[in-house]
C-alpha cells in the first residue's frame, strides 16, 4: 500500500492533524498539552518525525480517540 516509510509517516501526520483540527486545538495548544514544542507537532504533521508507539498513544489520549484511528492507513 505504501511504497516507503516516508509516505507512512506523512499519512500518520495527516491523521493526527485532522483529529487535532477536528478537536479545535491549535498546534500551540496541542503541543502544550503534549508537553512538546509547537515545532515538534509541526514536524509530526508533515511526516518528518518518527515517533515511538508510546508517543502516538499519548497523542491519541490527548485527542480522546482510539490509537487505531491515528494508525488507520
Amino acid at each position: 500500500m505504501y511504497n516507503n516509510d516516508i509516505e507512512l509517516l506523512k499519512q500518520l501526520g495527516r491523521n493526527i492533524k485532522a483529529e487535532r483540527v477536528r478537536k479545535g486545538y491549535t498546534q500551540e495548544s496541542f503541543a502544550e498539552k503534549a508537553c512538546v514544542s509547537r515545532e515538534y507537532i509541526s514536524r509530526i504533521e508533515r511526516g518528518q518525525e518518527n515517533m515511538s508507539i508510546l508517543k502516538i498513544l499519548k497523542l491519541s489520549q490527548i485527542l480522546e480517540i482510539d490509537i487505531k484511528n491515528l494508525l488507520a492507513f
